[in-house]
């Protein structure tokens, strides 16, 4: 199987537009989540989606500077500007990603690529049932099951987020959700960025631990906020939008 991580991405974002690209020590925050998903070992590659729109050009430029995939396509059909990128790089296993998430650890992803590897499952996440916190989000799947969904329905919000209709339709797939076992109150942090809050916190986690160690994990991570654990509540207030 050939299995590929996707980074779906845009700078006409509602909340705070441009985010992929404001720069963290210098680099762009997809910049930096690229250099995150390369570190998974069960990819075979990145391909950062993003859109048509001229805005979207710096997107493409990076991509290409950065030497990973890029695809173009609708901007309010993410599922088939998803799918498009899937196709037209040959992948068999789609592993979904946003760009606003540069906290991403490559070890949960590869957890839950893994599981997926082992079979008996349609789709396998850690979303079903949040152990981590919100900004790790891995859900795989493959581009067969995408195409279907493609093809049959006409809801726009299963258009609009990709794999939403797999866990709303568990009467047809097989679901399946990787948990941890780290304290609870871990997925209760916010490692995204929809927020100038968000991007403060991301900012100022990167700033801390990315000079010494580039390569630092979700374990680092907790290490820092019990040193400070004013640093969580920067962004508590953060209302996370609904799918629905």
């Amino acid at each position: 199987m050939r299995i590929l991580g996707f980074i779906e991405a845009r700078c006409r974002s509602s909340r705070l537009p441009g985010k992929v690209l404001k720069p963290i020590l210098g680099k762009p925050l997809l910049e930096l989540m690229v250099e995150r998903l390369k570190r998974a070992r069960t990819l075979d590659g990145v391909v950062i989606a993003t859109t048509d729109h001229p805005l979207d050009d710096p997107i493409e430029a990076l991509a290409q500077r950065l030497r990973v995939g890029v695809f173009r396509g609708s901007e309010e059909d993410v599922l088939a500007r998803v799918l498009g990128a899937a196709i037209a790089s040959e992948a068999d296993v789609i592993v979904e990603t946003t760009g606003d998430c540069p906290l991403h650890d490559p070890a949960i992803i590869d957890k839950v690529v893994s599981d997926f590897r082992i079979g008996g499952a349609d789709f396998v996440s850690n979303v079903l049932d949040y152990t981590t916190p919100r900004g790790t989000d891995v859900r795989v799947f493959t581009t067969r099951a995408l195409d279907e969904i493609n093809r049959t329905s006409n809801d726009p919000g299963d258009h609009e987020h990709v794999s939403i209709h797999f866990w709303e339709h568990p009467e047809k797939y097989r679901l399946r959700n990787v948990t941890t076992d780290l304290p609870p109150h871990v997925a209760e942090w916010r490692l995204t960025v929809d927020t100038e809050e968000d991007f403060e916190l991301v900012r100022l986690v990167y700033e801390e631990l990315y000079p010494s160690n580039p390569e630092f994990g979700l374990s680092d991570i907790i290490q820092l906020f019990e040193r400070d654990p004013e640093l969580p509540l920067i962004n508590q207030c953060t209302q996370q939008k609904s799918l629905r």
